[in-house]
């Protein structure tokens, strides 16, 4: 199984984003249009929920509209309120070394995500990260150093609220450091649970989980895989063996110490590294982000791939992903 990998630089929404959405507008639709019509907000409502929590992104958002397409149906679907539910696994922790950084598993379905990473320069504010819907983010850096991933939070709750890959494309669209992205996140509704990690340029961190039935979290562990404290979904705990993840990176981070190479290097072999691409739980990458070099670097086992703000160049890299015998569908 092989993926292809792409960097795009565009400051402005232009014919980039455009190709790129319009490649992935079928599969998109696909699986947002799976309830019917019907389920998902309408126009109207989903104008209404980005100008009462997200006003500040909502020219950018009719631009983009306008760009690809303006159906009714794309713009609901680029508003990101109230998607169908969709899982993930993710493991992500704060280095807390000399110089910090952020490094993060995702793990997904290789089938329904967009493999770009984006470079932009929307309303005056460089970012960095990986695309996920064109407008959303899966992870991400902007030019002031604020550095944000997200992982499932391990909860079957759905409810009234937003995609996290916009809120997190929000949080670095208008935030510096990790006490601004930690507000916006606490106000801002989460149609599904999860947990977003912040590191900014100081290397104050913070984890926020985000639910749609409770009042947001913030933990000051430097971890998180896909629960919220403690397992409240078994079945998917066992089967993402998220307890056994965060154990064993709490463990790498407090009790064995060890350089960055070799932390990083963890994140590369189980149980960390999952081959379960079929179930939607495999690692399709591991990003290390650096606020101090506002850099992305993209690793996969015998390859990396380094991007920053000052250094970005569009090319592509193919990626063999290893294939096993999967468990069960969840």
């Amino acid at each position: 199984m092989a993926l292809v990998f792409r960097s795009i630089d565009e400051e402005q929404p232009g014919p980039k984003l455009a190709g790129l959405f319009a490649e992935y507008w079928p599969a998109y639709h696909k699986w947002w249009a799976q309830e019917g019509y019907s389920a998902r907000p309408t126009y109207r409502e989903c104008l209404r929920a980005l100008q009462k929590h997200m006003p500040e992104i909502l020219p950018l958002y009719e631009e983009v509209v306008e760009l690809v397409g303006g159906s009714d149906s794309q713009a609901r679907f680029l508003s990101f309120y109230c998607p169908p539910k969709y899982l993930s696994g993710c493991s992500q922790a704060v280095w807390r070394g000399k110089t910090p950084f952020l490094v993060r598993n995702y793990d997904y379905h290789p089938k329904t995500f967009d493999a770009a990473v984006l470079k932009t320069h929307w309303d005056g504010r460089g970012v960095i990260g990986m695309s996920d819907g064109v407008l959303g983010l899966l992870d991400g850096i902007n030019d002031s150093g604020l550095t944000v991933s997200l992982t499932f939070g391990g909860r079957r709750e759905v409810g009234d609220g937003f995609g996290v890959p916009l809120i997190l494309r929000y949080v670095l669209q208008t935030c510096e450091t990790t006490e601004q992205a930690v507000d916006c996140l606490c106000r801002i509704p989460c149609h599904m649970s999860y947990n977003v990690t912040l590191l900014d340029a100081k290397y104050n961190y913070s984890t926020v989980y985000l639910a749609p039935d409770r009042h947001p979290q913030i933990s000051n562990v430097p971890v998180a895989t896909n629960h919220q404290g403690h397992v409240e979904w078994s079945k998917h705990a066992r089967f993402t063996a998220t307890v056994e993840r965060e154990r064993f990176l709490l463990n790498r981070l407090n009790q064995h110490p060890e350089s960055e190479k070799r932390f990083i290097d963890a994140f590369l072999r189980p149980p960390l590294y999952s081959t379960a691409f079929n179930s939607g739980f495999g690692t399709l990458y591991t990003a290390v982000y650096r606020p101090a070099a506002k850099q992305l670097q993209l690793v996969w086992p015998g390859m990396c791939w380094d991007l920053s703000l000052d250094n970005f160049k569009e090319s592509a890299r193919y990626v063999h992903l290893p294939t096993r015998e999967l468990h069960a569908e969840l």
